[in-house]
């Protein structure tokens, strides 16, 4: 198996993206490609900096015992899916306290109300 591939396959089994990985390794998403497709010749700076990332021996990546996994994992959820699902839980939170604050706030004024007629019912009399 060539280097690409081995990339490939360690970046998939971590559910990166290529742009993922793009932006970790600070190049562009062609750039890295031409990486995984082997049009770029690795340098062993760039590769022990792949071996960080993906969180594996640069030995790992660089040799044989790299294991590949036997079924690609489905892709990772794109940023925007992940910040349009932490929007949704933020905007429950939100309404959440909204209706908690709005009826202690409603109750309150009721104990208010109601002390401040008490009051006046008992005062002069």
């Amino acid at each position: 198996m060539e280097i690409g591939e081995k990339i490939r396959y360690a970046r998939l089994s971590k559910g990166y993206s290529q742009e993922n990985m793009a932006d970790f390794l600070g190049i562009s998403t062609s750039a890295y490609g031409d990486i995984e497709r082997n049009k770029t010749e690795l340098t062993l700076s760039r590769a022990k900096k792949l071996a960080d990332i993906l969180k594996i021996s640069i030995l790992e990546l660089l040799g044989e015992e790299i294991q590949t996994p036997e079924v690609l994992p489905n892709p990772q959820k794109t940023d925007l899916e992940l910040l349009k699902e932490e929007t949704e839980k933020l905007r429950a939170e939100t309404n959440y306290w909204r209706e908690k604050f709005e009826h202690q706030v409603t109750i309150e004024a009721f104990q208010m109300i109601q002390s401040q007629f008490q009051r006046e019912k008992i005062g002069f009399r």
